[in-house]
């Protein structure tokens, strides 16, 4: 009877027999003329902007999603959620609906990165939003469904009303005191909301926080390399500049 030293992998090989396809795969590999390699001579030329993954927001290409409308509309809300003040100037001047509209016209307008296919049932507070509704959509219905409203109750569209109308607008749509249709007044004021917020504290890059005006108000000193050359100075001002994830004005400079 044949003795049997060695175990018998899966597909019928031994592990001895095994090892050795293994090992001679691995010097094959690492054989003269194997590996299809690059060589360098000198230093790489870097580029600033060369590795960003998002492409810097061009204001003057217009509006991406919204209508004209539907800009102003968004700008008199933004505006009202962060009015100017002697701290910084309001989220229109700082560019959140340019950020919004942006952020709709991409992936997250459409939620192409979530699962959204049925079945839609309401859930608890701790599962999050189980609507079918994208925030492409929910921007869609509710600023149409604001601006009738505002038309059949006081005569004119959201951005042609006061200050103080817009102010209380606001605060029913978050009390879920105003009927949008097939929207949740609620919800729609939350998602609004939490984009304004996310428009002006986020990199310039995105189309908001215009000239980095929410940093230079909290001292954020922005997409800095390291900060070796600081971390023993302690207890001080180092009145940082801040820096968007795009660089400085003066790196983007030709010649």
């Amino acid at each position: 009877m044949k003795k049997r030293d060695e175990a018998a992998a899966p597909s019928g090989l031994t592990r001895r027999e095994l090892l050795g396809s293994s090992a001679a795969l691995l010097v094959g590999a690492a054989a003269p003329g194997a590996a299809q390699a690059l060589t360098f001579q000198g230093t790489p030329e870097w580029k600033p902007m060369a590795n960003v993954a998002v492409e810097p927001v061009d204001e003057s290409a217009g509006w991406q999603f919204f209508t004209d409308e539907e800009a102003a509309t968004v700008e008199a809300i933004v505006e009202r959620l962060i009015p100017g003040d002697d701290l910084s100037i309001s989220g229109k001047e700082a560019g959140c609906a340019v950020f919004i509209d942006r952020q709709l016209a991409g992936a997250y307008g459409g939620f192409e990165r979530l699962y959204m296919h049925g079945p839609f049932q309401e859930g608890t507070p701790e599962q999050g939003d189980q609507s079918p509704l994208t925030p492409g959509q929910r921007y869609r219905i509710g600023l149409a469904a604001l601006d009738d409203h505002c038309r059949n109750a006081h005569g004119a569209a959201f951005a042609e009303l006061d200050d103080a109308r817009r102010d209380q607008l606001l605060g029913q749509l978050e009390q879920n005191e105003i009927a949008l249709g097939d929207i949740d007044s609620q919800a729609f004021f939350e998602i609004v909301l939490q984009n304004t917020m996310e428009g002006f504290f986020a990199d310039p890059l995105y189309g908001g926080n215009r000239d980095m005006v929410s940093w230079k108000m909290l001292g954020f000193p922005g997409a800095r390399y390291d900060y070796r050359d600081y971390i023993e100075r302690h207890n001080e001002d180092l009145e940082f500049t801040p820096v968007s994830i795009g660089g400085r004005s003066d790196w983007q400079a030709q010649g």
